[in-house]
């Protein structure tokens, strides 16, 4: 359950960044053809010859990002990208599914390959670019959200804070991963180090530039991105940009009308309005940061979609290897009931087991896209809670082996991390299940829009239909909320 949540959130992240944007679907749908290319040539055509097709792949990768820009503008070929989110959705259970049965060096390994010269390249960029640039921080230290109550998240800092951020220096989904398959690409267990605790430290200078290139936003234009179209613009606004705009206005920072659309124009979008999850407002300011420190070369919209296609490779193949994971641990489990389904080298065993992945993570991934507050809202504490204790328990092993190997003394390295992250998500799990709070817990939550409908009162920004969606989603996350913590509970107290 933890790892089909971690993947219906990272896919969401995806979907919310190419919902209505030729440019971006098309640009990412490049790179899977450009990945089978790259996977045949060296296996058939040119073995070994890594050189030649690491050139071939980062020319038309760049050919992409332009390309694709020729394709939003045309009239003719930008519908055949432009797609609502829920019709992503099934893509990317596809793709999923396909990329968690091909041999690994058909797909995943040229593609996950293609991938980190992108993602060095662009964050050694926009490490000199921030550097070059020293952008003003226009985000306010502090605002009046600090008490839980703003639109992106609610609830006090401590604990979800710590679950909001929910991957940095420390993430169970890495854990599981680095567990598993990076053992099997190590030449020898010398770099385990190097790679593993290098990977983190570079994942957390990620993570601070991420912060950077959101507080260097117009915080109007940052509220305006991330928050809930459901509270922006009400079922049935004429003019979507203006209410929003209103809305932000009201809440003391101040936006208007002209500027979210003129910001819309030069990243290239149709809209910025509740473009929630993180990549696009990322991708926003990143797309300025490197625009400027290069003199201008190439306009905006190049780089915003250039982030783009960082962003969205990096999580799909976050995607596609934590799906080919959660078979292998799917095979394990249907294996003690039939011991022929836990051979990996078994087609139909392969396909039913990839098949049941895809089609759990992918049923949460719809939930959240359908979502009237937009799927973040209610999916992301999920997604923190359930890899910030998975990275609990592989911190816990950690502290068993080195028993084991009787070096206690240094057990502490692990259990002192392991006791923060326990009480962060048991806290956070305990006050999403049962706060009275209507803004923090799932089912006041439900119980709040279910009263609603009862009563006929209905809210000018909610259809009855959305209210009902709302309810079941909350109901349904509280579930899984019980699920994490082992609690069996009836279903009177959650779904009824």
């Amino acid at each position: 359950m933890i790892m089909v949540i971690i993947l219906a959130v990272l896919a969401m992240i995806v979907v919310k960044a190419l919902t209505h944007s030729p440019w971006g679907t098309y640009t990412v749908a490049f790179t899977i053809p450009l990945a089978l290319f790259m996977g045949i040539y060296l296996r058939y055509l040119r073995p070994g010859r890594i050189g030649e097709v690491s050139v071939i792949g980062l020319v038309f990768l760049i050919f992409a990002i332009i390309s694709g820009g020729w394709v939003a503008e045309s009239p003719t070929w930008a519908p055949y990208f432009d797609f609502t989110g829920v019709q992503l959705t099934w893509m990317l259970v596809g793709y999923g599914f396909v990329a968690a049965v091909l041999p690994v060096w058909l797909l995943l390994a040229p593609r996950d390959y293609l991938s980190t010269f992108l993602k060095i390249g662009t964050i050694v960029g926009l490490a000199v670019g921030i550097l070059i640039m020293r952008p003003t921080l226009t985000m306010p230290a502090l605002t009046k959200f600090v008490d839980g109550t703003g639109p992106v998240w609610t609830g006090n800092l401590f604990p979800f804070l710590f679950i909001t951020i929910a991957c940095g220096a420390v993430s169970g989904f890495h854990a599981l991963i680095s567990s598993g398959t990076t053992p099997k690409m190590l030449a020898n267990e010398g770099q385990a180090c190097f790679i593993g605790y290098g990977g983190m430290l570079m994942e957390s200078f990620v993570a601070i530039m991420a912060l950077v290139s959101a507080c260097i936003i117009d915080p109007g234009v940052y509220f305006a991105m991330n928050s809930p179209m459901a509270v922006l613009a009400p079922a049935g606004t004429a003019d979507v940009v203006a209410s929003a705009a209103q809305v932000v206005s009201s809440w003391g920072f101040s936006i208007t009308p002209d500027t979210l659309n003129q910001i819309a124009s030069e990243v290239g979008e149709q809209s910025i309005i509740s473009r929630a999850g993180g990549a696009p407002t990322l991708a926003v300011g990143m797309a300025y940061i490197l625009h400027g420190a290069l003199g201008g070369m190439m306009d905006v919209a190049f780089w915003y979609h250039f982030a783009i296609l960082f962003e969205a490779l990096f999580i799909l193949t976050a995607v596609d290897a934590g799906t080919r994971a959660a078979r292998f641990m799917l095979q394990d489990l249907l294996g003690v009931v039939s011991p022929g389904l836990k051979r990996t080298d078994s087609l139909p065993a392969n396909l039913l087991a990839t098949a049941l992945c895809v089609l759990a993570w992918g049923y949460f991934l719809h939930q959240g896209v359908v979502d009237p507050l937009g799927g973040i809202n209610t999916l992301w504490p999920l997604f923190g809670i359930a890899n910030q204790m998975l990275a609990g328990m592989a911190l816990m092993l950690c502290a068993v082996v080195l028993f084991k190997m009787k070096r206690q003394r240094y057990a502490w390295v692990a259990l002192v991390p392991t006791a923060w992250l326990l009480i962060c998500t048991l806290t956070a799990g305990w006050q999403k299940a049962f706060s009275p709070d209507a803004k923090v817990g799932f089912l006041a939550i439900a119980n709040k829009f279910q009263a609603m409908i009862d009563s006929g009162n209905i809210p000018s920004q909610y259809t009855e239909s959305q209210l009902a969606q709302l309810v079941f989603n909350n109901r349904l996350d509280a579930r899984v909320n019980h699920l994490l913590y082992g609690g069996r509970g009836g279903s009177g107290t959650v779904l009824d």
